[in-house]
C-alpha cells in the first residue's frame, strides 16, 4: 500500500515521503490518525498544494515538543510502592504510574509518550526513564522508587 506521510512517522520517513507500508498497518494506524493519506493522485495534488500548512503544523509541533523536552530534562520524581526487605517490588511501576506523577508535578504526560523498555519497573532505586515526545525528541527523566515494606 503506497501512502504520502502527513507528519514525521518514526523508523518510517518524513513529512511528504511516499512510502510503502502493509495494507494493515496503514489502513487501520496511519489513516486513521491522520498521518498519512493513499498516494493517490488527487491527493498527491491536494498534499502539494497544502505542503506549506503541513510543513508549518510540523515546526509548531517540533517547537512544542523541544519546549517540553527543555521543562522535562533533570526532573525527578518519586513514587511508593509495597517492597520486600531485599528491595523487590509486590507489584510493579508502570507508564501510567509515572505519567500520572510527572502531571502532578506540572508536567502534562501521557501514558502512551513513558517509554520502558525493559517492561515495568519492579525493584526499588532510581531508574532513567525515557519519554517520547516527538518523531525525533526524547526527554529522559529520573524516577526514584522507595520501598515501602508492608
Amino acid at each position: 500500500m503506497q501512502l504520502i506521510l502527513l507528519q514525521n512517522v518514526t523508523n518510517l520517513g518524513k513529512l511528504g515521503d511516499k512510502v510503502n507500508v502493509k495494507p494493515g498497518y496503514g489502513r487501520n494506524f496511519l489513516v486513521p490518525q491522520g498521518k498519512a493519506v493513499p498516494a493517490t493522485t488527487a491527493n498527491l495534488a491536494e498534499f502539494e498544494a497544502k505542503r506549506a500548512e503541513y510543513e508549518a503544523k510540523a515546526k509548531a509541533q517540533l517547537d512544542g515538543a523541544e519546549a517540553r523536552k527543555a521543562a522535562l530534562d533533570g526532573v525527578e520524581v518519586t513514587l511508593t510502592a509495597n517492597a520486600s526487605t531485599e528491595g523487590k517490588l509486590y507489584g510493579s511501576i508502570s507508564p501510567r504510574d509515572i505519567a500520572e506523577a510527572l502531571t502532578k508535578h506540572g508536567h502534562k504526560v501521557e501514558k502512551s509518550e513513558v517509554v520502558l523498555g525493559e517492561g515495568p519497573l519492579r525493584r526499588t532505586g532510581e531508574h532513567e526513564v525515557v519519554v517520547h515526545l516527538h518523531a525525533d525528541i526524547d526527554a529522559t527523566v529520573k524516577v526514584i522508587v522507595v520501598g515501602e515494606v508492608a
